[in-house]
């Protein structure tokens, strides 16, 4: 069964939802779509089969897949170069995280020609996004970042690794095409990641600073699907597992708008300067910024702790779990097992002070809490 929300985006949520995707183009009126993904998604059958779909619609696709694993602005250059060649008339972003970013960038960038990074949210730069754009669709085919109903892309420099926020209400899909069955072939590790990404981002909303009480409602029915549901999907996946998977990553997505915290600070750097997966260093952090979270929220730790059915109910035995979960789906509890050199340490704290995400921790993070958080973690 395919079921319709709004949430404001229209969502098709359900197996077999991503083939509408051509009569919806061509019921808006659409003809001539860029379709964005990466480079290993464009290469599986699924994404050839969704692209004859559109062809037998008589559409005319470009798509553009010239991406970094971390985007970077000439990612999103190159994508609008390859809108303006095929004299594209919409948007379709297809994939994980990156895919959504430099999608969601290309839509922005399309009337939007000054330099990129005069949008950035975090400079003020939303109040320059005055012009249309073009109609954009998303599909994921991961269960973890939830970019498919978000309204920002981050997109790094290219020289600098810095990190920057495009944001604007304009940039929500005008649908989004959630199709578990496109997730039940990924790999094993690929899952993990991406279904921690999207704990993550629960976890991370639910003790944000600021007060939202919608959002931290569906930031504890996140963590609950995703826990319910997590080690099934990563060892022997069904779609029902799949489903509660991509509907905890959605409610995920939703819900940080509340905002992040120490966790992304941490992660963000080592994917800027050391291309490591984003939920794979959200993954790794998470115990430790938790644990860096306790003193304050005792409270919020205990409702989680009650979500996830833990009889002592304290953020300790919380902490405990999330490292014991992370080695249940094989994430690696140390820095040092993903690459992470000991000289790189203070490269990653100076570059997590500077992130847009630990403003909203419940808590102050100073650059000397980054360094302890980092070795901590190495």
């Amino acid at each position: 069964m395919i079921l319709q929300y709004n949430f404001p985006t229209t969502i098709r949520f359900g197996a077999g939802a991503s083939e509408e995707l051509g009569d919806y183009l061509v019921k808006q009126g659409l003809s001539r779509p860029l379709v964005v993904t990466d480079p290993v998604v464009a290469g599986l059958p699924f994404f050839k089969r969704l692209m004859e779909g559109l062809d037998v619609k008589g559409l005319a696709v470009t798509v553009f897949h010239d991406m970094h694993k971390n985007p970077v602005k000439s990612d999103v250059y190159k994508g609008t170069d390859a809108f303006d060649e095929g004299k594209c008339d919409s948007v379709v972003g297809i994939g994980g995280g990156a895919a959504m970013d430099v999608a969601r960038a290309i839509v922005l960038r399309v009337h939007h020609r000054e330099d990129l990074f005069k949008y950035d949210d975090l400079i003020g730069g939303d109040v320059y996004v005055t012009g249309e754009v073009p109609h954009f669709v998303t599909i994921p085919t991961t269960a973890g970042t939830g970019s498919e109903v978000g309204r920002s892309a981050i997109i790094a420099d290219d020289e600098t690794h810095r990190k920057r926020i495009l944001f604007s209400p304009k940039l929500l899909a005008r649908i989004v095409f959630a199709d578990p069955l496109l997730t039940m072939d990924l790999p094993a590790a690929v899952t993990a990641a991406t279904g921690m990404d999207a704990l993550t981002h629960n976890m991370e909303a639910y003790i944000a600073k600021m007060s939202h009480p919608m959002c931290e409602g569906i930031a504890l029915e996140g963590m609950g699907l995703i826990l319910s549901s997590i080690e099934t999907a990563v060892k022997a996946p069904t779609i029902e597992a799949r489903s509660r998977m991509m509907m905890g990553s959605l409610m995920g997505a939703v819900a940080f708008q509340k905002g992040l915290g120490v966790v992304h600070s941490l992660a963000h750097p080592l994917s800027s300067l050391l291309d490591t997966h984003h939920g794979l260093a959200n993954a790794v952090n998470l115990p430790y910024g938790m644990r860096f979270n306790i003193a304050g929220s005792e409270e919020k730790f205990r409702q989680m702790a009650r979500k996830w059915e833990i009889p002592e109910e304290t953020g300790e035995a919380l902490v405990s779990r999330l490292f014991e979960l992370n080695e249940r789906i094989g994430i690696p509890c140390r820095l040092r097992e993903i690459g992470v050199l000991e000289e790189h340490l203070d490269p990653l704290a100076d570059l997590a002070i500077d992130d847009f995400a630990h403003p909203n921790n419940p808590k102050p993070v100073s650059r000397a809490d980054f360094r302890a958080l980092y070795a901590e973690a190495w």
